[in-house]
Order: C-alpha cells, then structure tokens, then sequence
C-alpha cells in the first residue's frame, strides 16, 4: 500500500476555478462577486495585448494597467507595481500570463492582501498554490502562504492557443514536476497521489500532440487540464529538492523558470530512486515507460527541449553556489542531500548527460 493512503491529513486549498473555453468573457462578473470594481490588470510586457482585452471589460476610470512583470519577481518590479495600486485605488487584481504576471500578482497580494483573480497563458501551475517565490540581492526566496493563494482561477484553453510549442513542452514538464515531487513529499495524501498521476499521463499525452499540431484546441485543453491537476498538487504538499534546486538555479543565474524545470526534473527523479519506490511506479505508470526518470529524460528529449544547464545559460563554475544555497536550509525530500552527490547530479544536467541513479 502506497504509505499516502496509511495516514494522511488532506485540507483542500480554497480556490474558485473556472474551466472551459472563452470562460475569460466572466472575468468582469468575477470581480463584481469579490466586491470589488478598481482592478489593477497585471501582464509581462509580451503579454500587454492580452491585458487590453481584459481591460475592454471594465470603465478605463476605474481600471488600471502594469505591464513589466518579469521572471523570478525581482523585488524592484514589486516596488513598482505598489506604486501602481496605490496610484489606481485598487481594490483587486487581475493577472494575465504565466509565472512572471502571476507572481507578481502574489507578491502584491502578500503586501496588500488584495484578492486575485488569475488568468493563465501557460501550464507552469503558479495559479493554484499558496507559494511564492521572490529575488532580492540575486537570491530567490520562496515561501508559503495563503495570503498570495488567488481567489478565483480562470481556466480558458484560448489565451494559451498562441503559447509556442517550446514554450508549451518547457511550461508542460514545469507542471509534471509537481506532480513527481507531490508523490515523494512526505505530507501527501490519497487524493494528491491520484491527481498526480492523473496531470502526468494528461501532459504527456496532450504535450507531444502539440508539438506535432500547436493549434489543436483538444490536446491543449488536455494539458490545461493536466496542469491545473499538478499545480493542485503542488500547492497541497511541500516542495522537495527539485524545486529548491530549481529556485537555487533561477534566481542565483537568472535562468529561465520553465526550461531549468524541465532540465532537472529527470535527474531529481533518478536520485531519489531509491528512497521512493512506490512514487517511480506511479511516475513509470503515468508515462507508460520503464522506469521513472528514463521516461521523463524521453519526454523531454522528444519534446525538443534543452537537456542541459549550459545550454540555457548556467556559467560551470556556478555549481559551487549552487550546491551552497541549496544546502543552506533543510527541506523535506526523501533523500537527504550532500554536496558530494549533488555535485555529481548537477555535472550530469550541466553536460546534457542522461540521469543516473547517483550513489
């Protein structure tokens, strides 16, 4: 018996979710249901022409526009976007796009308590979870709270029919990794466990159809689906070494968030092989492969995405910080990390090798 299903505590976060095509139309009466009619509307700047669309909804007196989210929420950018809510009167917030608008979103809320209302273009699962991750003096700090847990989740399969097809592969392995750390964490559940294995199959099915017919409204339907499972899951359990590792990486070397998941998440797998068992299986199962990180590195590789740090920027001589702030604090995880085994694991993701069991 999976050891989820022997004791377990499951509180369910509370969200409102809206899932469905075009369901973007209700976000004006969504608001009126928070109470609420001064919204600040968040994007990135790529994002800018979904914020006008949203903004066609409201009074252009009483909404206002911040366009300069940015990866890693850099905490000069939050300093920006407060001016921007007190400027506005705001009295809600509404966040078009993928982790960079929504965790700017978060972080205002974390100052504001704001209520949110969020909008994804992409899979990565930041909509769904009580977390929030922060940079100030290049370090990126991440925390968990239910003050930055948005109220209301819009789910319309439209606003992500433009997200290109790398960017698509890189945001859906983002949102599986999750879902493998939600079936190794030592607080999940039955009811993760199962949503876990649910979002990875959903992905890995849903994720090479994209790539092979990027506009296909089914498969990328499939993958929202997938990724609001493994965000829910995230945002359910505690994170492991993956994503500290992955925090370590991003906010240290500025990577990008989605393609350093989806670089590590294999590797992550393969180390903590054998102090998980029974989570391979149902990672092995869900992608119908032999074994856990395998099917993970060949879903990556067939998705085209980068296999390795350097390729996406990583300095080599980076791993020194890297393994220093990933061992700064302790974390649950199923194997406690040493600086002799991380070294090895993250030379192997540094060079694009395939990931190993590391001893």
């Amino acid at each position: 018996m999976d050891r989820h299903a022997q004791t377990f505590a499951y509180e369910p976060l509370p969200a409102r979710v809206l899932f469905g095509a075009g369901r973007r139309a209700d976000v004006a009466d969504e608001v009126a249901r928070l109470g609420c009619a001064r919204p600040l509307i968040v994007t990135s700047p790529e994002q800018h022409t979904r914020g006008d669309d949203i903004a066609a909804a409201f009074d252009p007196a009483s909404a206002s526009r911040f366009s300069d989210a940015a990866m890693h929420t850099p905490w000069h950018v939050t300093v920006r976007a407060l001016d921007a809510v007190a400027r506005g009167r705001t009295d809600c917030l509404i966040a078009i796009g993928g982790g960079s608008a929504i965790g700017l979103a978060k972080a205002i809320a974390l100052q504001t308590d704001l209520p949110q209302i969020v909008l994804p273009t992409t899979y990565a699962g930041s909509e769904v979870t009580p977390i929030i991750g922060e940079t100030r003096d290049g370090e990126k700090r991440t925390q968990r709270t239910r003050k930055v847990l948005p109220e209301v989740v819009i789910y319309d399969v439209e606003l992500t029919s433009t997200l290109p097809p790398a960017m698509s592969a890189a945001s859906g392995l983002n949102a599986i990794a999750h879902a493998v750390e939600a079936l190794y964490a030592a607080d999940g559940n039955p009811i993760t466990s199962l949503m876990a294995e649910e979002g990875i199959a959903s992905l890995a099915g849903a994720l090479p159809e994209i790539m092979r017919a990027p506009s296909s409204i089914d498969a990328r339907r499939i993958a929202q689906y997938g990724a609001w499972l493994c965000g829910t899951c995230l945002g359910a359990v505690s994170m492991g070494l993956h994503h500290k590792i992955c925090h370590a990486l991003g906010g240290s070397f500025d990577l990008p968030h989605a393609q350093t998941h989806a670089i590590m998440i294999a590797h992550v797998a393969a180390y903590n092989a054998d102090a998980a068992p029974v989570a391979m299986m149902r990672i092995a199962r869900a992608l119908n492969a032999q074994d856990a990180w395998t099917g993970l590195h060949e879903l990556a590789r067939a998705l085209n995405v980068p296999l390795s740090l350097e390729a996406i920027g990583m300095p080599e001589d980076g791993i020194d910080l890297a393994i220093e702030r990933i061992t700064q604090n302790a974390y649950s995880n199923p194997r406690t990390p040493d600086a002799s085994t991380l070294r090895v694991m993250l030379t192997r993701a540094w060079n694009g090798e395939p990931p190993a069991r590391v001893e």
